[in-house]
């Protein structure tokens, strides 16, 4: 029995061939009827009419795994429909762009829609893994049995949208392999292959709520989804996406205690994500970046505080430190006080003074101490040549000792060039091999780096020293390449520490933040680790969201921490 729903009608008085959706949908990208009048019968599987601007329906199928049984359905809300209903619908095939050349969601914009008796429902496709094709899944319903791996969170608060992976992490491919090399093409293959979406059935920008998530989720990046359903779509940016049909089953999650590491000289490095403090006497806001107001300096304080004293480290370098002197107005001199306030003498910590700077960029680096642990050796030395200062950050470098008998060594504090695009041109342009912008100017900056060390700019003596920062390379990018054929060997990978990452960008982990060592701080290394407390948190955790109470957030790269010989 057939019913018609009258508030549907239609000035075409002809009825065009009734297909299966699969016949529809095709093989192809592109269906084969596009722009020409259908008819196709479903079951509704999912009503987005307020969200997406119409529903999703699937019929029993048409024998062909190549071709998909579900599609979307272009419809206005009011028409008394409800998931669970079968359908005919008579309409014309177009094909949505998504954003990409090439790419599309075939869909059907309804003429006529008719009630037809209930059939048994479309089955749900199982998915183990990443399924051959697609498109051949598109508008179709899913359940993900494969566990599914959160990559990203940041277009959660904007689009209402996750980015999840099979088989664990995205990983940067840099990180992993030399750029132009096969195997950093087929590392972006598979994150392209691995790569899904989850959204949330609506094109709202800044939603209220997300369906799919409970009002007080904890998102963390590497957190593990399972038993995840809903609708395969295709559409805004041309990737892949499920349009989810039932609540996220989020797990517990699982923040990392501080870090513990051998050895009895704990050295650390720390981006603090422009610690900028006004006129250091709790006005001056806002600051050119960092905390907006004096209430969120305290609040981004106390997460930077919580930090750095768990990782009770003897020796800290710190990158985007406001450039501001080191009077007691400056910023450096505030987050000291802060940190030794209710310390006690033996907790105590000092900064170096380099007097000026270094540089003038309106960032700098610094290198804070335990004066109880250990005590300077000489005179702090910078670097302010060749493309330090006006690209990248000036180095610091300060020779210490731990205790009268310990064997000196050098704490460098870096920070190279950003891969932002901004002014950049000629071999400083973006190469399209994956190392963005300036990747010439950090070559230069580590070749220089290297250069300045090998004259024992400290006048301590000591061939032993560390590298550490904010390098804005990933591991098996040019300048880290570059410093390593020079001598300078990985801290983690000496260490042992598996697919060590600092940094999550658009759903890729890597290491933005290095220690390399040379030869005979090489030796005296004991252990090697990270705090992830930054990198997998969502922004809206840090002190400009709900700050959540603790450490978590406090930058939005993780810290460094390694144990040596004294």
């Amino acid at each position: 029995m057939m019913v018609a729903l009258p508030a549907y009608s239609t000035a075409f008085d002809v009825p065009p061939p009734l297909f299966p959706i699969g016949a529809v949908q095709g093989s192809g990208e592109r269906s084969p009827y596009d722009g020409e009048r259908v008819m196709v019968e479903g079951m509704i599987t999912v009503d987005m009419r307020d969200g997406l601007g119409g529903v999703f329906v699937q019929d029993g199928g048409d024998g062909d795994a190549a071709t998909s049984d579900g599609l979307f359905v272009q419809l206005a809300p009011g028409q008394g429909l409800q998931p669970g209903q079968w359908l005919r619908i008579t309409g014309t095939v177009q094909e949505l762009a998504t954003g990409r050349s090439g790419q599309s969601l075939t869909a059907l914009q309804a003429e006529k829609v008719t009630l037809v008796a209930a059939r048994p429902a479309p089955v749900v496709t199982v998915l183990d893994g990443v399924p051959a094709s697609w498109e051949a899944l598109e508008g179709m319903q899913v359940r993900i049995a494969a566990p599914l791996t959160l990559s990203a969170h940041h277009q959660l608060a904007r689009h209402g949208e996750l980015t999840v992976a099979f088989d664990g992490r995205l990983w940067q491919p840099s990180e992993l392999a030399a750029a132009g090399t096969d195997e950093h093409a087929a590392l972006e293959a598979g994150n392209a292959r691995r790569r899904l979406r989850l959204d949330d059935g609506s094109s709202r920008r800044d939603p209220d709520t997300v369906g799919y998530l409970p009002a007080d989720a904890v998102l963390r990046t590497g957190m593990v989804l399972e038993g995840v359903e809903g609708v395969v779509d295709q559409r805004f940016d041309g990737d892949y996406r499920l349009q989810l049909t039932a609540p996220l089953q989020l797990p517990a999650p699982a923040r990392p205690q501080p870090p513990r590491v051998a050895g009895g000289l704990r050295i650390a490095a720390f981006n603090l994500e422009n610690y900028f403090n006004g006129n250091g006497r709790g006005a001056g806001f806002p600051t050119a970046r960092g905390a907006r107001t004096a209430e969120q300096l305290q609040a981004q304080q106390a997460k930077l505080v919580a930090s750095i004293r768990g990782l009770d480290a003897d020796v800290a370098a710190l990158m985007e430190l406001e450039n501001d002197g080191y009077g007691p107005d400056s910023a450096i001199d505030q987050l000291v006080r802060a940190l030794n306030e209710g310390q006690g003498r033996k907790g105590r910590w000092a900064f170096v003074d380099v007097g000026n700077g270094p540089g003038d960029n309106p960032i700098r680096v610094g290198i804070i101490y335990r004066a109880a642990r250990v005590a300077p050796v000489g005179r702090p030395a910078v670097l302010e040549e060749g493309p330090f200062g006006e690209r990248s950050r000036v180095p610091l470098a300060q020779a210490f000792r731990m205790g009268r008998s310990g064997a000196p060594f050098v704490v460098v504090a870096n920070h190279f060039k950003s891969k932002g695009c901004s002014e950049a041109s000629g071999a400083d342009a973006d190469q399209k091999d994956g190392q963005g912008c300036w990747n010439a100017t950090r070559v230069e900056s580590a070749r220089l780096l290297h250069q300045w060390l090998q004259g024992d700019p400290t006048g301590s003596g000591s061939k032993d020293a560390v590298l550490l920062g904010d390098f804005n390379a990933y591991a098996m990018e040019d300048p880290i390449r570059t410093l390593q054929a020079n001598g300078w060997q990985d801290a983690f990978k000496l260490a042992g520490v598996a697919q060590p990452y600092s940094y999550v960008y658009n759903g890729l982990a890597g290491r933005l933040d290095h220690a390399l060592l040379s030869p005979g701080m090489a030796a005296r290394l004991k252990d090697a680790a990270e705090w992830h407390i930054n990198a997998d948190e969502a922004d809206e955790v840090g002190y400009q969201g709900r700050n959540v109470p603790g450490p978590w957030r406090s930058s939005d790269h993780d810290p460094l921490l390694l144990g040596f010989e004294p």
